[in-house]
């Protein structure tokens, strides 16, 4: 999980932000702080991915804290400055959050945050392998992921669909999408997982890939898939 501290001289605003952050299935909260020195003392022996840090403390600001920091957490900013004024600061941080906060606007900024933490560790992770391989007629083929397309799920077996051929191999889809890449591959219904680098159209009933190929996308799914590989690259107005 990724942890986190929320950093603000408010009480209520320290509770607000409890509560929100315990819905978010992904955060481990380490502590709460009053004020930037108790949080720097905190900082300085403890590892902390996310730091939720009011900008107005009357010890020590958030923009003090922060520029104060060798090797600073990922920071999401909450504060009662309007946008207006919030121009003028070096935001160098994930995003900030405008008080009162609304929870929508909150899981926004902290998936955001969650991404940005997930794409740190892969790359701060030895190298993975770029292929897997497959028993399937009493063999083991290699198989790389940028070449599949998508898997299809036959009770406990799987058939592996691949830019040039497919292999069926005695596994479920659940075995297999907890071994794939998390980044790269998605399961859309309770039969098929695809690779998201082949989606070219999007729909409520189906997913389309490559080569004209619909595959149903599954109502418990979309949520979830929506929130991890298309809202990220939306084009939209801000």
């Amino acid at each position: 999980n990724m942890t986190c501290i929320i950093v603000d001289d408010e009480p209520l605003a320290r509770e607000g932000l409890e509560m929100k952050v315990q819905k978010m299935g992904f955060l481990t909260l380490l502590g709460m702080f009053p004020g930037g020195l108790a949080a720097n003392e905190f900082l300085a022996t403890n590892q902390v991915d996310l730091m939720f840090l009011d900008i107005q403390m009357p010890d020590l600001s958030g923009l003090d804290l922060l520029r104060s920091l060798k090797n600073p957490p990922l920071v999401i900013y909450t504060t009662a400055f309007s946008e207006y004024a919030l121009d003028g600061f070096e935001l160098d941080v994930v995003d900030y959050l405008l008080k009162p906060i609304d929870f929508q606007r909150f899981m926004k900024a902290t998936n955001k945050a969650h991404e940005i933490w997930k794409r740190q560790n892969l790359e701060d992770a030895p190298a993975a392998s770029d292929f897997i391989y497959i028993r399937a007629d009493r063999q083991f083929i290699k198989v790389f992921y940028k070449d599949i397309r998508y898997i299809e799920g036959m009770k406990n077996y799987a058939m592996v669909h691949t830019t040039t051929e497919k292999h069926m191999t005695a596994i479920s889809l659940q075995q297999i999408i907890e071994q794939l890449p998390p980044l790269q591959f998605a399961r859309i219904n309770k039969s098929y997982i695809i690779n998201i680098d082949f989606v070219h159209h999007i729909s409520p009933e189906s997913i389309i890939i490559d080569r004209g190929k619909e595959l149903p996308f599954g109502k418990v799914f979309q949520d979830t898939f929506i929130e991890r590989f298309v809202k990220g690259n939306l084009l939209e107005r801000k």
